[in-house]
């Protein structure tokens, strides 16, 4: 009796079709919209075994979820567990499905017509046909382009968007519901100022030195793969909220030619000057000029894999390095292990595998 007031709390519109209470049919609730539902429950009441049907929109929204929902019928001890579990789920999915419309009030329409029109139709890059998604644009102080995507929801502007934009660092928006785009405009704005001296650390590396990877880094990537010299890169982490501290430095490369870099770097860290560019400190703590764009080309740095002879391996350059001198051919990880591995010549030590080089076999 206690569970089927604890239903009846939980989904009122859901009543039990037989006095076994093993047939329930009716309706469950998820963001002030209704949806058929019928479950049918064995003798036994086992929830694992039971059979669920629902409306074709019902099911249409949860065809993601239906692994969830499954695992949840085995691990629930009832069904009053189940429907709040259900519910949830339905309030996910109902919030991520992009081509649900939402019926808003008229309310919502009128607000956000005139937030835009108050923001300004110029800053204005993108709105969907349901007015649900709009896309504004804005140039930082160096003249960079940046985006910012918000998903409204029907209780806009009690309630406030969701953003998404292209940060190395989360971006979260201050509202009052009183607030209006442009409040999230200038907010954005701000966040863009705060981020100036990180991109233009990384733009400065991206326009004079070869970048090996990312290959085509979007304003969110705080690394960046270095050419050095022929094999031989450096991996910068750079700290978006610091950017003119130290990075994190990891040189890629034979031994040979690796090691030199890292006792530099290690003897001039002292020499780092907060006042000069990033790119300036790397040069003068590791006293090296990096191959410029203006002379040598990428194709004199990006050597092809010598096992799978391609330069790109689901999105990642070789970098292991022949420490033979008179060789020097690189290699992607996952192939050379793979090499490796087949060779009844190579040892293990725990994650670190010896093998000779396919390439000259030392």
């Amino acid at each position: 009796m206690a569970g089927a007031r604890a239903l009846l709390r939980h989904c009122p519109l859901l009543l039990p079709q037989d006095r076994h209470g093993t047939a329930y049919e009716g309706f469950v609730t998820a963001q002030g919209r209704d949806f058929h539902i019928r479950i049918l429950l064995p003798v036994d009441f086992q929830l694992k075994n039971a059979r669920i049907e629902c409306s074709w929109r019902l099911k249409k929204i949860l065809h993601g979820y239906r692994h969830i929902l499954k695992q949840r019928l085995h691990s629930c001890p009832d069904l009053v567990s189940f429907m709040v579990e259900l519910k949830t789920v339905l309030e996910i999915a109902l919030k991520n499905t992009q081509d649900l419309h939402i019926p808003r009030p008229p309310e919502y329409y009128s607000c956000l017509v005139r937030d835009l029109e108050i923001l300004g139709w110029n800053k204005v890059a993108y709105v969907d046909a349901g007015l649900t998604t709009v896309r504004l644009k804005a140039e930082d102080s160096c003249g960079r382009q940046h985006v910012i995507t918000l998903k409204l929801n029907a209780k806009y502007p009690t309630e406030p968007p969701d953003c998404l934009v292209d940060f190395p660092v989360p971006f979260a928006v201050s509202w009052m519901p009183q607030n209006s785009l442009t409040d999230i405009y200038n907010q954005f704005l701000a966040a863009l100022e705060s981020l100036k001296e990180f991109w233009d650390a990384l733009d400065e590396i991206d326009g004079k030195t070869w970048v090996l990877e990312p290959e085509n880094p979007t304003r969110s990537a705080t690394t960046r793969r270095i050419a050095i010299g022929n094999n031989v890169s450096v991996n910068v982490e750079v700290d978006p909220r610091h950017p003119n501290m130290l990075p994190e430095c990891y040189f890629l490369g034979a031994d040979h030619a690796v090691n030199p870099l890292r006792t530099k770097l290690n003897n001039n860290m002292h020499l780092w000057d907060p006042e000069i560019s990033l790119l300036q400190n790397l040069r003068e703590l590791l006293e090296i000029d990096f191959p410029s764009r203006a002379v040598l080309e990428k194709s004199d740095f990006a050597k092809d894999c010598g096992i799978c002879y391609a330069y790109r391996l689901d999105g990642s350059a070789p970098d292991q390095v022949c420490d033979d001198p008179r060789c020097g051919q690189p290699f992607h990880q996952a192939c050379l292990y793979e090499w490796l591995q087949g060779l009844p010549t190579s040892r293990q030590s725990f994650n670190v595998i010896f093998g000779e080089c396919p390439y000259c076999n030392k």
